[in-house]
């Protein structure tokens, strides 16, 4: 069941909840129901709704300044930025709005880096099958799903897909005129798919061999989703470039790429730019997100949140689940039947989540999460569960 408001393009498929108020990880809707969020906007509350620091620095930031356009400096983006660096293996910040743009950043970058070089042949771009990475007409065109490009087509031209963890098939694809190859660490929206071990590595010493670039789309899987501040960090190694957004405004509309210096010093005046990218609204509560993530002891309770979720979600028996997917605080089953039902039925019992593909429920709550009520919406799914 779908709710359409009639004044809005049709282009969600809205469950039919009208929320009006958050905090932490509880939800209200217009009818006063109280639901626990276990989907955080999709990966984007990665501190819960309403956390007081976040709302107390953008209410700062609010009477100081809003917007003054990249053609002056702010202090609060030259903070954000000079923080980003500090704790990453990276060596620049570009700041824009959201995922999708900061996967067009990235690209550009790649590319004109590489002409930089005097390599002109280097324009093809290699991606993965069941990928996301926005609904741009550049973003869409390195999405694996067909049923997001077919719409759309012709796309744009000069980009492979292979197979995520196919490491052979990718060696296959490489040749000189790839000018970078992007995945996401660990696959979101194509079904919370992990890489098998030491495959990112190997994809890393590919791009060394070829000269093209390496980026990784962490803009779902980033800012502390998967137990450490950058997915990459999870698995031990770095790329060259990489996109961030969701968890990195905490709720407020931000997006970044981060790049080491051999690529990011390619990026000169006319090149690329955002009008609101690094606002000081933004970044203002991008800092107060970092503050939270950094400070002594958050990640080590994280990581005890996610081991804890990972074993309750193992617990769970039905005759339909297939496996347990994903890592840290994005985990998910997957099932031989579709997994809409399934969340149908938890948003009735007061518990919001979601699908990563037709057969896997998605869980991303926030990384703050309670033990009680980790508990407590693991309860709901158990008992929805038992009514399949």
């Amino acid at each position: 069941m779908s709710s359409h408001i009639p004044a809005l393009m049709n282009t969600y498929a809205r469950f039919p909840v009208k929320l009006v108020r958050g905090q932490g990880t509880e939800v209200w809707d217009d009818h006063g129901k109280r639901y626990l969020d276990f989907l955080g906007g999709i990966s984007v509350l990665c501190l819960g709704h309403a956390h007081p620091p976040l709302v107390q620095a953008l209410t700062d930031q609010a009477a100081k300044l809003w917007h003054i356009s990249n053609l002056y400096s702010n202090e609060p983006q030259e903070k954000l930025a000079a923080t980003l660096v500090e704790h990453s293996c990276f060596d620049q910040a570009f700041f824009c709005n959201s995922g999708t743009e900061a996967v067009e950043a990235a690209l550009k970058l790649a590319r004109v880096t590489a002409l930089n070089r005097g390599k002109e042949e280097k324009c093809t771009f290699i991606a993965m099958n069941r990928s996301f990475h926005g609904r741009s007409f550049g973003s869409l065109s390195v999405t694996g799903q067909e049923s997001y490009q077919a719409p759309f087509r012709p796309l744009l031209p000069k980009v492979r897909f292979v197979d995520f963890g196919d490491l052979a098939s990718l060696e296959g694809a490489m040749d000189e005129t790839v000018a970078g190859v992007i995945l996401e660490p660990l696959q979101a929206e194509g079904g919370l798919n992990a890489p098998p071990a030491g495959y990112l590595q190997g994809v890393r010493n590919l791009c060394d061999q070829s000269g093209a670039a390496l980026i990784f789309d962490e803009v779902q899987v980033g800012i502390g989703r998967l137990g450490h501040l950058f997915a990459h960090q999870l698995y031990g190694v770095d790329p060259d470039i990489i996109s961030l957004a969701k968890g990195l405004g905490g709720g407020f509309p931000i997006g970044a790429i981060l790049a080491k210096k051999e690529f990011s010093e390619n990026f000169v005046p006319g090149t690329h730019a955002s009008t609101f990218g690094g606002n000081p609204l933004a970044c203002a509560t991008a800092l107060a997100v970092l503050d939270e993530l950094l400070r002594s002891g958050f990640f080590e309770d994280l990581r005890q949140n996610a081991r804890k979720l990972e074993g309750l979600l193992k617990g769970l028996g039905h005759a339909s689940i297939v496996k347990h997917r994903g890592a840290g605080m994005l985990q998910g089953l997957e099932f031989e039947v579709f997994a809409g039902p399934l969340a149908s039925a938890c948003l009735e019992s007061g518990l919001l989540v979601g699908t990563a593909g037709q057969k896997v429920l998605r869980l991303a709550p926030p990384l703050n999460i309670s033990p009680a009520h980790l508990e407590e919406g693991m309860g709901i799914i158990e008992t929805c569960l038992k009514g399949l």
